[in-house]
C-alpha cells in the first residue's frame, strides 16, 4: 500500500482478497464485496446451514460503509463473487470449512496435529515463561495434577503455574502464604480454590489436583495439598 501514500488517486493493486473465519465468509474483487455472516463469535451455534446462509453485496467504490446491499438487485454479480470465493477457498486451502468455535481450540477434537499429543506429564523449569497453547500439554476435558517443588518465604505470593488469560485460563499461585488456584471460564466468571493453611518458609512440595467429572466442557472437584496433605478443596462448575 505505501505507492497510495505518493499517490491517492493511484489505482488498486490489490485486485482481489478472500476472508474465512468459523463459517463467515467474504470476498472483494474490483471494487465489489459480498459477504454473509454464519455466526458472531458469542454465538454458540450457526444461523444457518453452510449452504443456506444469506449473501450480501455492496459496490465499495461507490458505497465504501456497506449501506446499500445489492443482493436482490445484482444477483448475477453476487453469484459471479461466490464463485470466486470458492476458487480462491480451493487455492488457498480454505475448505473444508470448519464453523466449529471452542471445539477447534482442542486439538483432540478438532482433529489437527499436536505436538504433545500422547504425552501425560510435563516438567517444567524456573524461568519457563510464555510457552504457546499448542506447545503445551493439553489439559482439556480431562482430570489432571499439578506438582510444584517450591522454596518459599514466609507470607509469600506469586504464580507458580498459569495458562490463558483474561478470557478463559486457570492459575495455580500462592497469596499471603496461602495456596490457591483459580479457573476463569470465559472471561464471564471465576472459580476459587483457596485454602486457610499458610505454608511455612523453607521447602515444600504443593499439587493441585483435578478429578473430572466427564464429558465435554463438564466440570470437576480441585484439590490442593502440602506435602501430600489436603488442605483445600472445591468445585468447579464448568
Amino acid at each position: 500500500m505505501n505507492y497510495s501514500f505518493d499517490d491517492a488517486k493511484a489505482p488498486d493493486t490489490h485486485k482481489t482478497q478472500y476472508f474465512e473465519m468459523i463459517g463467515n465468509r467474504a470476498i472483494y474483487h474490483d471494487g465489489w464485496f459480498a459477504g454473509t455472516i454464519h455466526k458472531a463469535p458469542w454465538e454458540g451455534k450457526p444461523r444457518h446451514p453452510l449452504t443456506e446462509d444469506e449473501w450480501e453485496l455492496y459496490n465499495v467504490n461507490e458505497d465504501f460503509s456497506q449501506a446499500n446491499n445489492l443482493a436482490d438487485k445484482n444477483p448475477e454479480k453476487l453469484a459471479e463473487l461466490q464463485k470466486l470465493f470458492m476458487d480462491e477457498a480451493v487455492k488457498y486451502n480454505v475448505l473444508p470449512i470448519d464453523d466449529r468455535s471452542i471445539e477447534r481450540l482442542n486439538p483432540a477434537i478438532a482433529g489437527r496435529p499436536d505436538l504433545m499429543n500422547g504425552r501425560t506429564s510435563l516438567t517444567l523449569y524456573e524461568g519457563a515463561t510464555g510457552i504457546p497453547e499448542n506447545a503445551f500439554i493439553n489439559v482439556k476435558n480431562t482430570s489432571l495434577t499439578i506438582t510444584a517443588d517450591v522454596d518459599v518465604p514466609a507470607n509469600g505470593s506469586g504464580v507458580l503455574i498459569a495458562q490463558g488469560g483474561d478470557f478463559g485460563g486457570w492459575s495455580f499461585y500462592m497469596k499471603d502464604g496461602k495456596p490457591s488456584y483459580t479457573y476463569n471460564w470465559l472471561g464471564l466468571e471465576q472459580f476459587n480454590i483457596t485454602t486457610k493453611q499458610k505454608v511455612a518458609k523453607g521447602k515444600h512440595t504443593l499439587k493441585f489436583d483435578f478429578a473430572y467429572d466427564g464429558g465435554r466442557g463438564a466440570g470437576g472437584t480441585g484439590s490442593i495439598f502440602l506435602d501430600d496433605k489436603k488442605i483445600g478443596e472445591g468445585k468447579i462448575a464448568k
